[in-house]
């Protein structure tokens, strides 16, 4: 365990020691405890924490607004079209005066080629903690959620669960890279065996896929990359299948939706779970697209955990804010 996190900027996994993640799922485990008791923990009493969010969201908001306020603390909801930054007003200024008022920094953005650079830049300037709500890169704070479901299901001793993360067919708009990526690259860490399937078009950024190999290799797991959705499913103990877009391959929109298009058969069905082991869950940090990446027979079947998931995100959460604010 390592408890000398005050004022650290939370924007990957990748920059936090197994001990520095294990203290955080040691507290969201109480954390969860004493809301199930009724026992307050107003660990930031007073303390406020600013929410500025470039894309939409239902579960990233709620459960980030909710934590803070069951922490003693406040969220406040920022947009960029409500605050200077439609009008150019750059990451330092941002940063720099934000961190005068408040006590952290949370952001989502989303944008391809964007995203993380802008939260870099923030938390070069930022004088608080600054965390990671999702971007075009990472989306810690779900992966957190998803070991803390995984945890719960199996034990504490994860080493040798094989966990299949398999692209999906969903339509209509480009999803980010940054679910699958922040899977393969912790997952290894904590000794899961990581099979990553997607077709050829859907390929994830290099760096990452080499980053996840190594975190592989210097835990002493398996991962792999593969073309075929079956294969992530087999012998798997916990398999998250989710739509991303071939941002890799094609930058436009067009292009995008037509190649999702051309995959309609890689979506989660009974018959793929069939080939899991009997004690197999699945996982999903939604919206899931009903019917084009699961069928409600899966999402809505007894081994889907995504209820407990998404609730998980509250809490991991808390325990972030509270050891880092």
């Amino acid at each position: 365990m390592q408890t000398r996190l005050k004022g650290k900027h939370f924007i990957t996994t990748q920059e936090w020691t197994t001990d520095e993640l294990e203290t955080v799922f040691e507290l969201a485990r109480e954390l969860k405890v004493a809301k199930a008791a009724g026992r307050p923990m107003r660990l930031l009493a007073d303390k406020t924490l600013y929410m500025i969010f470039f894309d939409s969201s239902t579960r990233t908001r709620n459960s980030f607004e909710t934590g803070i306020t069951q922490l003693g603390g406040h969220g406040i909801f920022l947009s960029p079209d409500k605050m200077q930054i439609s009008h150019g007003e750059n990451a330092k200024d941002t940063a720099s005066v934000l961190s005068r008022y408040g006590d952290a920094i949370a952001i989502r953005h989303c944008a391809f080629r964007e995203g993380n650079a802008y939260l870099r830049d923030v938390a070069r300037w930022a004088s608080v903690p600054v965390i990671n709500m999702q971007c075009d890169v990472y989306h810690p704070c779900q992966i957190l959620a998803d070991y803390m479901t995984i945890r719960e299901k199996f034990g504490a001793d994860t080493r040798g669960l094989k966990i299949g993360v398999a692209w999906t067919s969903a339509p209509n708009y480009i999803r980010p890279l940054s679910v699958p990526q922040s899977l393969i690259l912790m997952m290894p860490r904590f000794g899961l065996d990581v099979t990553l399937a997607y077709p050829p078009e859907f390929r994830l950024m290099p760096d990452i896929e080499e980053q996840a190999r190594h975190n592989a290799a210097e835990a002493g797991v398996r991962f792999e990359i593969v073309h075929d959705f079956e294969a992530a499913f087999r012998d798997a103990d916990i398999v998250i299948p989710k739509s991303w877009g071939p941002l890799m391959h094609t930058t436009d929109k067009a292009e995008g939706l037509a190649l999702i298009e051309k995959y309609p058969g890689w979506r989660c069905e009974a018959r793929h779970m069939a080939l899991a082991k009997k004690r197999c869950i699945y996982m999903h940090p939604l919206p899931a697209d009903r019917g084009r990446e699961v069928t409600d027979e899966v999402i809505d079947g007894p081994q889907s955990v995504v209820y407990d998931e998404a609730e998980n995100r509250l809490h991991v959460q808390k325990a972030l804010m509270a050891l880092t604010m």
